[in-house]
């Protein structure tokens, strides 16, 4: 089987299930709670790269990347949320309860993040979970959130060194500059695949290796960087924005976290796609099992070649 022939049969494959898994659905969901988690999961994340940079350079990095994702009335609207999280806590008692609610807050998208990723994989929790279960996947949570804090701290010490690089040899020969953006995007390309690899890998309830997820994490990487800078351009010149007065930059961020999920599930059936194809599909982790439709759909032989146009078996 040819490339082009693999290609397009997971394409095809990719654009079935997004349709049947009702992805436009799951995406209205997870931006409901992306948008409520966030602030906190921003601040944990700016907190623990501020320990390096400093929390100014940290803050200020951020801000940039996120107007260079939303425009400037998306990342306005964000800053708001997160003055409103963060505003000074009087006392010992009132800054634990801050934290708490901080990490309760930030972990709470990763949850959903979940319920849409077995939702994919046609897998559930089985009932009546103990609570040694529901604290393992409330700790897998905070070290997702956790994980995005470390690899912000690693982006940006990256884009300092690639920033003070690009300054000197700029200075030497102007002809690298074109040069270190293109270095500037692989570096970015590879952080948002390693982000993408260990949500794919870690949260749903499958069993998956590592090279089942790395291929959709880097198609998805792809996806998500042709699409911020598609969706920045139409929210940059589209005036829906201003259409909705005081609230335009709420609805300036609920459209790009909206389609910035489409994105990520249909990554997310582009990975079960490819995992698919190399055998049987990915069993259930011990403490979840197979929705009874997917299990219905796994068992459900495929129809060969040698079918008659009747829809009756050729025999051998």
């Amino acid at each position: 089987m040819s490339i082009f022939s693999a290609s397009w049969g997971l394409i095809r494959q990719t654009v079935s299930a997004y349709l049947s898994d009702d992805v436009p659905r799951l995406s209205a969901a997870l931006s409901y709670y992306t948008v409520f988690s966030i602030a906190p999961l921003l601040i944990i994340a700016t907190g623990i790269a501020g320990l390096v940079f400093g929390h100014e350079a940290a803050t200020g990095q951020v801000h940039e990347q996120i107007a260079g994702l939303v425009g400037n009335q998306g990342a306005e609207a964000i800053q708001d949320l997160i003055r409103g999280a963060s505003r000074d806590r009087h006392g010992w008692l009132a800054t634990i309860i801050g934290l708490v609610v901080l990490l309760i807050g930030a972990s709470g998208v990763f949850g959903e993040l979940q319920q849409s990723l077995n939702a994919i994989w046609g897998v559930r929790a089985k009932p009546g979970r103990n609570w040694l279960t529901l604290l393992r996947v409330r700790f897998l949570s905070f070290s997702m959130v956790f994980a995005i804090g470390f690899l912000l701290m690693v982006s940006l010490l990256l884009s300092a060194g690639l920033s003070a690089a690009t300054n000197w040899l700029v200075g030497q020969w102007e002809a690298f500059a074109m040069a270190a953006q293109a270095v500037n995007l692989v570096v970015s390309l590879v952080v948002m695949t390693a982000l993408f690899a260990l949500i794919y890998r870690f949260l749903p309830d499958v069993r998956l290796q590592w090279r089942d997820v790395l291929l959709g994490s880097a198609m998805t990487a792809g996806l998500f960087t042709l699409g911020k800078f598609l969706i920045g351009l139409y929210i940059g010149h589209g005036s829906f924005g201003s259409s909705y007065g005081a609230v335009g930059s709420l609805v300036v961020l609920l459209v790009w976290v909206y389609y910035s999920a489409q994105i990520f599930l249909i990554g997310a059936e582009f990975t079960k796609a490819v995992a698919n194809k190399r055998g049987s599909p990915a069993p259930p982790k011990p403490h979840a099992e197979r929705e009874p439709c997917a299990t219905a759909a796994a068992g459900k032989p495929e129809r060969t070649a040698t079918s008659t146009a009747s829809g009756r078996p050729a025999t051998a």
